[in-house]
């Protein structure tokens, strides 16, 4: 029968093959060896020549220049060598042979829509090529299929009766009827799309045509349903085509019917037919025991690798800015901390504590199965995840071990967080909208003599000249700069399907929040959309996402946080003068502002103006095609891209203290753009085979990942238009190709195996070292599936694991760093050339044959559950060695052009424990009470950091500044980033550490860098979390609560304000002092004394709420409302503002707040 048909996907790989349609160009050749290609737009005899090249730029010579202008052949596509964008000619036409291998396509046929799943087809394309990605044109074929027909109107089978007394039930998911093998011609319009720029290229084709073929086939069967008779251990499954036979003994009554992700359904046996066909529910149940993992998803109870999950019903509660915040305190072996107080601040997030040093020791984000660039972007450097909407977040999942993670190879490292979002469901139209409404307020803040104190301390202590320059005024300065800051977050989604096969889900939200500073503010737009068609009966679903966010930030200067707690609280705000905006400052003899005097916090605040606006879209296609003549193969596609840009800036009125010497600021930055884009193919094989009682689970497949960052050229500009500073302009790329594959294997629902092994090659590295190979392997064992275990009515899941792995890192290094280049020289360091300062270029440090660095892990531990899974945990034992480390280093002398260089030194090694426990122990029609603990121990030590082996050990100072002196150090045999300071020595009678007085360590006599001795870490060595829920009817009450033990922090803002030295910088200004000063009584700042390195192990109640759930309200709205604290409470030793500081050293930290806020939910 002839019909027209419209195609809704050709192929997923397709190569498309240019005939050798020849064009010309113009070459410029010039005199000093140069060859310019492209087009000649403008010639005058004897005088310039003016030559576009093909990638727009303009170029003019003078005739002097120019050797000689000739016309050259080219083909219209030249294959481009690796990681380089070829030029391009937009004017390309030519034949283009195609040939085409499992075709898919619906057509309509009388009405009647029909499958026709896989044929050979073979024809021309002729068409028009718009540029690189589009290609428009017509074409026929001539097709031939490979499979058998089907129709939907078969006879069902005839009854059969045994003679044992035995009924046999007979089963068609779908009766099937051979009718024939399929051929013929098709003409069609075409439209393709390329997925790069080169003649080999991926592409999607979409179509339209005229077909002669007839057949078709439509069904969709499932396969491996298993089928019990209720009340026996006698069952079978569904074969192939879904069908199954069954020997029924007379009396049974019930036959149960079971498939993962499927509601079980329990149906009577048939008393007059033997044939009984069952359509199964998806149940949201089942598929809760199903959990994302790397490129696919597994059952819980088949995991072999330690991998935690946590659903959205598990989620933190309150106002939550960024994703990550979430699962806060959920996880063992996950640490989560927030960088400061400020909303627009990041977080610092570790998995097993990192595994490098000087290379990134973040985690591999994947959003629906896009992994996201770590990193921030101008204007939003510190919390790139904050630009995803947590409200659109389904579930979150941590890979932890090397089993789970080794098939992202080079990125796993430090663990994987993958990020799955919510999607469209079948169900009927449903719309929710939810709004928190909060206000935040201060907690503590930095220990400071108060207003009497410093006055008497001032009165008793300080000279004439200082007294002199007490005031009357009693001024709080922090109450000046900080607020109670309120924050909203609203978002609205609907959900359901616009037709039969087409569930979607799309949602909008509205974040803003104010900062405890006054200017500080992030407000945040959110979009998103998700299509999740399906065709074919289920065999080719598609997940179509794209999400989009718009940050507006308002930057408070968080030099105000330093000077309100220094600032001299005698003296009022405001002068009453029109000098520096009208604020109070040290002024010199010439009117002008005291060099290096402490600033007027308020005017700090008021007179900054810095704003940044940053946009990012995310979006993917996957499609999941299940074979239909061999269905136990699925061909996944996954097309991603990830861009951002951000931009931003910054004023400073010319009259402002903090910038007048410059005449103020007044200048924008950006925009900076990110692109990451994506391509994944993989292929899956998933069959049980009944006769070995064994399943096999194969995956293998080809990732592509390209990014891309520039900035521009900008300078930075006072009020009067003089550049103060220039940035240079920025184009930096690198790509990631990998082949990975995997295979699951289980025996008789027992024994699991799980190998894995992905091949990397990057482009940061020389290509003799490019690739790397990331092998794991991992054991399980189902205890309580053995005999000796399966009726235990305590023990109800017991599992062992093992596994063995190598990943691979290559994140937070640069791009080029193993290539020769030229950097420019620092602001002030130019060369005079006549009167003119010059900025020179100089050799940059590198490294030709830097390479991976690598992890190996082992992991060990075991899965249980007792009183039918009423109680479940987990306990692991894993350990790490990291080698060819990345880090910086000293350099010898002579060899580079910097004192420092980065390269492949030593090793790192890791060990942890990591326990969880879940119960319910009440669970009743009224009454659920849930509880959840979990516990992390865990230690890091540095074993190598020398160039050469055998070499003395080396200590390389690391951390932050604190005026000349960093505090911390890398050395061998230790913890990373532990304390390097002089053991601080006591007054035996008053107990107050003395001045200037420390162990001689090394008994020489003196005191220098060689009595410093490592004291203690920033990591804590306990890391713990619980929560708990409480349920009573209608009511919820639940909190969370995390403790870390262990972990020391530097108390810099007691050091560098607790001497007397600190009360006057200069003969205008007097500062107050760090009540640490009336216990020391120093004199000067003693940076390097033990004396302020603390026990910052704490006990924080991170949130407690109560909710009501009011159920349905009016007509199928229902309400729930809940009142929530965040931040409730910290019980600590550590005498500084707060005990969590990302780095370990606190300067100035800006408080976390109190959050207290009110959830309204609706759904309709």
């Amino acid at each position: 029968m002839k019909r027209f048909f419209i195609l809704a996907l050709v192929a997923l790989i397709g190569f498309a093959m240019p005939a050798a349609a020849q064009q010309y160009q113009e070459v410029v050749y010039l005199k000093n060896g140069s060859v310019i290609k492209g087009t000649v737009i403008e010639q005058i005899p004897g005088q310039s020549v003016k030559v576009q090249t093909q990638d727009g730029s303009v170029f003019v010579y003078t005739m002097d220049e120019v050797e000689k202008v000739v016309k050259e052949m080219k083909s219209n596509y030249v294959r481009k060598p690796a990681f380089k964008k070829p030029a391009f000619n937009w004017k390309n036409r030519g034949y283009r042979p195609t040939g085409y291998a499992w075709f898919i396509d619906a057509e309509y046929t009388s009405g009647k829509e029909f499958l026709r799943s896989q044929y050979i087809g073979l024809g021309t394309t002729h068409g028009y090529q718009f540029n690189p990605y589009i290609f428009v044109g017509v074409g026929a074929e001539f097709q031939v299929a490979l499979d058998v027909a089907w129709s939907n109107d078969a006879p069902v089978g005839k009854p059969e009766v045994i003679n044992d007394g035995k009924k046999e039930i007979n089963s068609f998911l779908q009766s099937t009827e051979i009718s024939g093998n399929d051929f013929g011609a098709v003409v069609y319009g075409n439209i393709r799309l390329f997925l790069f720029d080169n003649k080999y290229s991926p592409y999607l084709d979409l179509r339209a045509g005229y077909s002669t073929s007839a057949k078709g086939c439509y069904f969709s069967p499932m396969i491996g349903v298993s089928i019990l008779i209720v009340g026996t251990s006698t069952g079978t499954v569904t074969d192939f085509d879904g069908n199954y036979t069954l020997n029924v003994p007379q009396g049974s009554k019930e036959l149960q019917f079971s498939y993962v992700g499927y509601e079980t359904k329990v149906v009577p046996v048939p008393a007059n037919s033997t044939t009984l066909n069952i359509q199964l529910k998806s149940d949201s149940q089942v598929l809760s025991d199903v959990v994302v993992i790397g490129y696919g998803t597994q059952r819980k109870s088949d995991l072999t690798g330690s991998v935690t999950n946590v659903s959205s019903k598990d989620f933190n509660m309150g106002l939550v800015s960024s994703p990550e915040q979430l699962i806060n305190g959920k996880i063992s072996g996950v640490q989560i901390m927030s960088n400061s107080g400020s909303p627009t601040a990041g977080s610092t997030i570790r998995v097993r504590g990192g595994a490098s040093l000087n290379a990134s020791n973040d985690p591999l984000i994947v959003l629906d199965g896009v992994p996201l660039e770590q990193g921030g972007i101008s204007g939003n450097d510190g919390n790139f995840l904050s630009l995803i909407n947590p409200n659109d977040i389904e579930s979150m999942t941590i890979l932890k071990d090397a089993s789970s993670t080794a098939i992202y190879g080079s990125r796993a490292s430090n663990g994987v967080i993958l990020i799955t979002t919510k999607k469209g469901s079948s169900d009927k139209l449903k719309i929710t909208f939810s709004t928190t409404n909060s206000v935040q307020t201060r907690t503590k803040l930095a220990d400071m003599l108060s207003y009497d104190e410093f006055v008497n301390t001032i009165q008793s202590k300080g000279t004439d000249a200082q007294r002199a320059l007490l005031g009357t005024t009693h001024t709080d300065w922090n109450d000046e700069i900080y607020q109670n800051a309120f924050g909203t977050d609203n978002n609205l989604s609907v959900a359901g399907k616009i037709t039969k096969n087409l569930p979607f889900r799309a949602s909008i939200g509205y974040y803003n929040q104010s900062g405890l500073l006054r200017t500080d503010n992030a407000e945040r737009y959110t979009g998103s959309i998700t299509l999740n068609p399906s065709f074919f009966k289920d065999h080719l679903k598609l997940n179509i996402n794209a999400k989009g966010s718009i940050n507006k930030n308002t930057f408070a200067n968080t030099s105000a946080i330093w000077a309100a707690s220094t600032m001299n609280p005698t003296i009022p705000v405001y002068s009453g003068l029109d000098t520096f905006g009208g604020y109070t400052e040290a002024i010199d003899n010439t009117g002008a502002p005291v060099n290096g005097a402490v600033m007027n916090p308020v005017g700090l605040l008021n007179m900054n103006d810095s704003q940044s606006t940053v946009k990012r879209f995310i979006g993917n296609i996957d499609a999941d095609y299940r074979l239909h003549f061999f269905p136990d193969l699925k061909l996944h596609a996954t097309l991603g891209y990830d861009y951002a840009q951000g931009k931003g800036s910054v004023y400073v009125p010319a009259e402002a203290a903090q910038n007048y010497t410059t005449s103020g600021l007044d200048y924008s930055y950006g925009p900076q753009k990110k692109e990451n884009r994506l391509l994944t193919l993989y292929a899956n094989y998933n069959k049980l085979v009944e006769s070995i009682k064994s399943s096999f689970d194969v995956t293998a497949g080809y990732d592509y990942q390209y990014w891309k960052s520039t900035t521009p050229l900008y300078s930075e500009m006072n009020t009067l238009g003089e550049i103060q500073k220039t940035s240079k302009a920025s184009d930096e790329r690198h790509v990631l190709l990998s082949y990975y594959g995997r295979l699951n294997y289980s025996f008789n629902s027992r024994y699991m195996l799980t190998t894995t092994v992905r091949r990397d090659a990057t482009s940061r590295f020389a290509k003799n070292v490019r690739w790397g190979t990331f092998p794991s392997v991992a054991l399980g064992w189902r205890v309580t599936e053995e005999s000796f275990l399966k009726d235990n009515k305590v023990i109800s899941t017991l599992k062992v694991r093992a596994s063995y792995g190598v990943t691979g890192q290559q994140d937070g290094i640069g791009n080029y760093n193993y290539l020769p280049i030229y950097t420019i020289s620092q602001s002030g360091a130019g060369s005079l050339i006549g009167d003119t300062p010059t900025p020179t270029y100089r050799p940059k440090a590198y490294v030709p044959n830097l390479k991976w660095e690598t992890t190996t892990s082992w992991n060990m531990g075991f899965d249980f559950g007792f009183l039918k899974d009423r109680i479940t945990g987990s306990f692991d034992y894993y350990t790490r060695q990291t080698k060819d480390l990345i880090a910086t280093v000293p350099a010898a002398a002579g060899t580079t052009f910097d004192r420092n260089i980065t390269t492949n030194v030593g090793n790192v090694d890791s060990q942890g424990v990591e326990f969880s426990l879940n119960a319910t122990p009440i669970q009743t029609k009224d009454w659920n009470w849930d509880l959840s603990f979990n516990m992390t121990w865990q230690k890091m030590k540095v074993k190598n950091l020398s160039l050469t082996a055998g070499t003395p050990a080396t200590n390389t100072s690391v951390g932050p500044y604190i005026d000349s002196y960093q505090v911390q150090t890398l050395s061998e045999g230790y913890a990373p980033y532990m304390f390097y300071v002089y053991h601080q020595l006591y007054d035996e009678k008053t107990g107050k550490p003395i001045e200037g007085a420390y162990v001689d360590l090394d008994g020489d006599g003196q005191i220098n860098s060689n009595d410093l001795y490592r004291y203690h870490s920033p990591a804590p060595d306990y890391i713990l979390g619980f929560s708990t829920s409480l349920r009573y009817k209608k009511w919820t009450l639940s909190t969370s609560l995390r403790a870390n033990i262990g972990n020391y922090v530097y108390n810099a803002m007691a050091m560098n304000s607790g001497a007397w030295e600190t009360v006057s910088y200069n003969s205008y200004q007097l500062n107050n002092l760090s009540s640490t000063y009336l216990k020391t009584g120093f004199q000067t700042r003693q940076y390097l004394s033990d004396y302020y390195v603390e026990n910052a192990s704490f006990l924080k109640m991170d949130n407690l709420s109560l909710g009501y759930n009011f159920g349905t309200i009016y007509k199928g709205c229902s309400l729930n409302v809940s009142a929530m604290v965040q931040n409730v409470f910290c019980i600590t030793k550590y005498s500084g503002v707060d005990p969590e500081i990302p780095d370990g050293v606190d300067n100035s930290f800006y408080p976390r707040p109190r959050t207290f806020s009110l959830n309204i939910g609706i759904n309709f």
